[in-house]
């Protein structure tokens, strides 16, 4: 009998606009406080450190993709970049969550992403939390 992967994520790609630095480390605090592992750049690079090299490491590493949807991250070369990689990842297939904070057009980045199922957090932040568990079969604390 061939045993399914779990699907508690190992360690959490964030990507997200650089200016969606307010609205992520909430979301970062979050997830740490329910002890899931979180990479994101502004944390986890050094200075001195080749920064696309770093962000390549972590998404060769990372079992789950969070994409943090704003209007600054449709108009991201990087987040844009780094879409792009995690679609073509077939272990990342059924691991990229969107996760909607702010009104945007989330085809800007990606045609396909439209047919993936948003997490809301426009309208009530905890609720969209509990969604975020859900979806990556985390119990809620």
């Amino acid at each position: 009998m061939r045993r399914t992967r779990p699907r508690r994520p190992r360690e959490v790609f964030l990507s997200h606009a650089s200016g969606d630095r307010h609205l992520l480390n909430p979301l970062a605090t979050f997830l740490r406080s329910h002890h899931i592992p979180v990479w994101f750049s502004e944390k986890h690079i050094q200075g001195g450190q080749k920064w696309h090299d770093e962000i390549g490491a972590a998404l060769d590493r990372c079992d789950c993709f969070l994409l943090l949807l704003t209007p600054r991250a449709t108009r991201s070369k990087w987040v844009k970049r780094e879409l792009l990689y995690a679609l073509n990842e077939d272990r990342l297939e059924d691991r990229i969550i969107p996760l909607l904070l702010k009104p945007c057009e989330p085809q800007l980045l990606s045609w396909t992403l439209p047919s993936f199922q948003m997490i809301d957090f426009t309208r009530d932040w905890e609720e969209g939390a509990a969604r975020l568990l859900k979806a990556m079969e985390i119990r809620s604390k």
